[in-house]
């Protein structure tokens, strides 16, 4: 049985608000009670826009003095939804309320402002969301003073803060991406005024250099750029997180320059699609090649890059990233579909023989590299031999893995107009078999590493078993062996005894002196 859609008229009946009071910054409307100061809100419209105007690079200070102290005393929590890039922006949103004074807790008794960061990809992601805020509720109810807020991908879309404004009035905070380093002034805003504050760009605005970030662990996300332009059928994310616009080349170096003296040991490069980096750039002839050639000139041992579009992804940089150094050998690049006709309907802009070409290359480039994938099964007018082609491509490119999942209709998209005509048991079916070819891949290439003596950077303990270690291969395969807590961190040799389907066992050799790239 088809699935049913969801109604979303119900958030847009605004029948019963008042407005207070509107002027040209801010409107203020009362829903059920609740006082709302919308200082901006979110435009499907406008999002699809894509500005002439040039994007300006701010390096001011994120936290006025006046609002270093506002958290004084008092504790934080934020959840992350969705992608690095979301982890990344979380990194972002601690960094920031650090220096307000608060402090991280774990206990949501204790905390002071909760916030959700969330992603738009997929439906399930916007149910867990509300989901979480059902049993925030409660929590509010006990202690009316916390702060809890709302920001991230959903906050970009209109029928989202519709249903907050409408559903959720215990909401304090609705924020978007592209103001995050707005955060101080909000809460000051949601804190003294006691009303819900909704201030969601609909516009990207300009980068914002300098935010503080808390990181932890010894591996570090750097944004190299913003936005996406490709504007894929399936896809929210041109729309929530704006146009293409690249960092500058010198704050990127600077930025891994102070990574490796702090002593990280692995960077990766972040961006919705790292190959466009650098089109942007009016004044410089600089690409996402010359900032990979750049990375093997800094001292920190592993770089690795995500994610990838088979479209942008040019001969330079497979050119560079056979150098290798500290270019890892693990190479992410979504491919979505191995039909052509499938790829044009997404608007993917290449085709299947331009995926097995792009692969050869990376090959005869990177020896023992590792290719991963993401597939989307069950598109709208997707047939049997269509997606048989996916399986043969899967097989032929050789993939050591997948992220695979059932095509499910993002509103706002091209794609949700399309018929979605392929039952969902069938949906079920080819993602049962396609996992199954991933798989039998994935055991293929770990089992060729048995009795190899690999480089593993130690990450934590397993989360299985507090007696056994976990970490990754340069080519970003887990491994597990048993060694002592104080390794955690390092780099070490291990001898492969037995590779599984989704992580590879193995026998500590040595201890290792950390790797330069």
């Amino acid at each position: 049985m088809a699935k049913e859609t969801k109604d979303y008229s119900k958030y847009f009946d605004f029948s019963d608000a008042k407005i207070i009071s509107e002027d040209e910054h801010s409107k203020k409307i009362r829903i059920r009670g609740r006082e709302i100061n919308i200082m901006a809100e979110p435009n499907h419209r406008k999002e699809k826009q894509r500005g002439k105007e040039d994007v300006q690079v701010l390096y001011d200070n994120a936290v006025p003095d006046e609002l270093k102290h506002i958290g004084q005393g008092k504790h934080y929590i934020v959840y992350t939804f969705g992608c690095q890039m979301n982890e990344h922006d979380s990194e972002t949103i601690k960094g920031l309320l650090e220096q307000m004074g608060y402090q991280a807790t774990e206990d949501r008794k204790e905390a002071d402002i909760i916030l959700l960061n969330t992603c738009a990809i997929r439906e399930n992601a916007e149910d867990k969301v509300f989901g979480e805020l059902g049993h925030l509720k409660h929590l509010k109810t006990e202690k009316p003073g916390l702060l809890l807020g709302v920001c991230g991908c959903m906050s970009q879309e209109e029928n989202v803060v519709n249903r907050i404004m409408q559903k959720h009035g215990f909401v304090d905070m609705i924020f978007g991406t592209h103001n995050i380093h707005r955060l101080p002034q909000l809460v000051k805003e949601a804190l003294f005024s006691k009303e819900m504050v909704v201030e969601v760009w609909s516009k990207e605005g300009d980068i914002i250099e300098n935010l503080p970030k808390k990181r932890e662990g010894m591996r570090a996300w750097v944004n190299i750029m913003y936005g996406c332009d490709k504007f894929c059928t399936y896809c929210i994310v041109p729309f929530t997180r704006g146009k293409e616009r690249s960092r500058r080349p010198e704050d990127v170096i600077a930025e891994v320059r102070d990574l490796a003296r702090q002593g990280f040991k692995e960077i990766t490069l972040l961006g919705q699609n790292v190959n466009a980096y650098g089109k942007d750039l009016k004044d410089m002839n600089y690409r996402f090649g010359d900032l990979m050639d750049d990375m093997r000139k800094i001292n920190i041992p592993r770089v690795r890059f995500t994610t990838s579009h088979p479209r942008d992804f040019d001969d330079h940089l497979v050119e560079v990233l056979g150098k290798g150094g500290n270019l890892v050998e693990h190479i992410h690049l979504p491919v979505q579909s191995g039909n052509t006709d499938i790829l044009k309907k997404m608007n993917r802009k290449y085709t299947r023989e331009r995926v097995l070409e792009l692969a050869a290359k990376i090959k005869a480039a990177v020896p023992h590299v590792s290719l991963t994938t993401d597939i989307i099964v069950g598109f709208p007018g997707e047939t049997d031999e269509q997606f048989e082609d996916t399986l043969s491509l899967v097989r032929e490119v050789g993939y050591d893995f997948a992220y695979t999942f059932i095509y499910s209709p993002r509103e706002g998209t091209p794609a949700a107009s399309m018929e979605d005509n392929v039952p969902m048991e069938v949906k079920k079916e080819r993602l049962q078999r396609l996992n199954k070819v991933v798989n039998e891949n994935s055991l293929r290439f770990n089992s060729r590493l048995r009795g190899e003596v690999v480089e593993v950077l130690v990450e934590g303990e397993s989360k299985n078993n507090s007696e056994v270690l976990a970490g990754r291969t340069r080519s970003n395969k887990l491994v597990h062996f048993e060694g002592s807590k104080d390794l955690i961190g390092t780099f070490v040799q291990v001898k492969i005894t037995e590779p599984m389907t989704f992580y590879i066992k193995g026998d500590l050799v040595q201890t290792a002196v950390a790797v330069n790239g």
